[in-house]
């Protein structure tokens, strides 16, 4: 479960920044993910759960906002989306695309004490 490991890699930012900004609590996280990043958003919303426990985001509120898979289309020039990896193109069904944007993921927005 790499979920894990990615919310393990969220608590180092935050734990990062408050050091830089000077804050004590983290309330609210908001992490952009995006449809094409491979991340399983209900394991992604356990393991913060888990993962932040007893941390300066213990009992923070984990805000997630899902960003759709984009795709170049070779065929009909087109920025189309898709709904996951090695769809075809909406618009002219051709399978050549290249992904362009929703493979992401990042932490969008603190709400800090």
């Amino acid at each position: 479960m790499h979920e894990m490991s990615l919310c393990e890699g969220v608590l180092q930012v935050l734990e990062d920044n408050a050091k830089s900004q000077d804050f004590k609590q983290v309330k609210t996280v908001w992490l952009e993910i995006g449809r094409l990043s491979g991340v399983e958003v209900d394991a992604m919303r356990f393991c913060f759960d888990a993962v932040m426990r007893d941390t300066l985001a213990d009992h923070a509120r984990l805000e997630i906002i899902e960003i759709p898979g984009q795709a170049w289309c070779m065929q009909c020039a087109k920025t189309v989306q898709v709904r996951q990896r090695f769809d075809q193109c909406p618009d002219c069904a051709s399978y050549q695309l290249q992904v362009t944007g929703g493979d992401e993921m990042r932490i969008k927005e603190l709400e800090v004490e």
